[in-house]
């Protein structure tokens, strides 16, 4: 509930009556003040937050701001909104859950919990078969980290440099940039970086003492980086061969992101260890997971409690990313991801091919793009004139040129040729400018 100062409390009671203002009016006007007071300084300098645009609303592929505007979301809350907002199947599930039962009581078995790694069992690849349950993709990594130390008694553990796992101490010793890592050192002891897509260097960096590799089978923060082909399966070859275990990471990949349900999937992999969240809860409730194969998850009997979570695969979460899953089958998003992904690649790279000195590269898989620009300049330039024009698009972390496209697997074609025809009216303004500039350097050079 808002609490408002004394000598204003009986004035915004009047206007509520007389205006029909809710409480989530009051508070959206009062978003900017609140985030930059309240939350972090940084809200001042953010695009949207500094031009007091306040998230208000949001349907299918659209978000709707405080004053009326409608965005096209093409970042999907950086991979959560695979089925689209609030999908009307999720928000029942939900609704009807909370007449049921909201928090588990811990002690009394879960069915939410149960029927849902049941249907995991189903859908993921090969003999994953346990699930554990948590709130996010950083807890998935933390506990997925542990079990392959559990399991092995090993301690080592190889990352790729540019990764990104987290940010909790465990999953950002998996993360492969300084930038994060730094500040925070001393992390924790036995974590190795490698190249990502670098087969000969991983394999140079196994020891007798190493329990795992963790890898994404597409660097998401690292700029929408793509292994070679063969990479996936070149690795799962070389962690059987020196018994070490391999977790991959598709929180942001996992859920139809890239074509498939998991990006694995397109090299026939199978991990011994596979981390999701983010689409897992259809973008109505947070969820992640980590899950193994019935000989690795043995290593918690002992001790089932070793590793555990209050709130995770509480009955709302639970029956969110139930929904989900039968959404993605039921509305083949999948596949859709891969047709829609196809197209939106033919059109940017129309874009690449017409506008070279500004994008410089279009590179991705299924509904998960990456446009990396000629520079970082250039990047926020754009970013900023397509938030204008009633796009959402954002920078990826580790790649300050790169911008990330992650729309709702939902997406039309119609609403691609809307945000192709946007980028290409933002381009050809920037490249008329740059033009004269370079006609100028040459003229003073001769």
């Amino acid at each position: 509930m808002v609490v408002y100062k004394k000598n204003n409390l009986r004035k915004k009671t009047k206007s509520f009556k007389e205006a029909k203002i809710t409480q989530y009016d009051v508070i959206a006007n009062l978003a900017l003040t609140n985030s930059i007071e309240h939350l972090n300084l940084s809200y001042s300098q953010k695009l949207c937050g500094a031009e007091g645009s306040v998230e208000f609303k949001d349907e299918g592929v659209y978000t709707y701001d405080n004053k009326g505007k409608r965005y096209l979301d093409c970042l999907g809350g950086y991979g959560i909104f695979n089925i689209g907002h609030r999908h009307p199947k999720v928000i029942s599930a939900v609704k009807a859950q909370l007449d049921q039962v909201c928090l588990h009581s811990q002690d009394l078995l879960n069915p939410w919990a149960a029927y849902l790694a049941s249907q995991l069992a189903k859908i993921t690849p090969g003999n994953l078969k346990y699930t554990f349950f948590c709130n996010s993709g950083t807890e998935a990594v933390e506990g997925a980290l542990k079990l392959a130390r559990l399991y092995t008694g090993k301690s080592e553990i190889i990352s790729t440099k540019n990764s990104y796992h987290g940010v909790s101490l465990g999953a950002l010793s998996a993360t492969g940039r300084d930038v994060f890592r730094k500040p925070f050192e001393p992390l924790l002891n036995g974590f190795t970086h490698v190249p990502f897509g670098d087969i000969d260097a991983l394999a140079k960096a196994i020891t007798k003492d190493t329990a795992c590799v963790i890898l994404e089978p597409i660097q998401g923060e690292g700029g929408i980086n793509l292994p070679p082909a063969g990479y996936l399966k070149q690795v799962r070859k070389l962690t059987k061969q020196h018994n070490i275990l391999l977790i991959l990471d598709e929180v942001q990949t996992g859920m139809g992101r890239t074509g498939k349900m998991f990006a694995c999937e397109h090299e026939s992999v199978v991990p011994d260890i596979l981390c999701l969240a983010k689409a897992l809860g259809g973008g109505v409730m947070p969820i992640g997971c980590f899950m193994s194969n019935a000989k690795v998850w043995q290593a918690f009997t002992p001790n089932p409690t070793i590793h555990n979570s209050t709130f995770g695969g509480n009955p709302l979460a639970c029956a969110a990313a139930s929904a989900t899953i039968e959404v993605l089958l039921e509305e083949h998003l999948i596949a859709r991801s891969m047709v829609m992904g196809n197209y939106f690649f033919t059109e940017l790279n129309k874009l690449k091919c017409k506008y070279p000195n500004i994008l410089k590269d279009v590179r991705g898989k299924g509904l998960l793009i990456g446009l990396e620009f000629n520079s970082q300049d250039l990047r926020e330039d754009i970013q900023v004139k397509l938030f204008h024009k009633g796009v959402l698009v954002a920078a990826t972390l580790n790649a300050n040129s790169t911008i990330r496209i992650e729309p709702p697997l939902i997406i039309t074609q119609s609403q691609i040729d809307f945000v192709i025809t946007t980028l290409d009216y933002i381009l050809t303004e920037l490249n008329a400018k740059i033009k004269p500039i370079k006609t100028k350097i040459l003229k003073k050079a001769n």
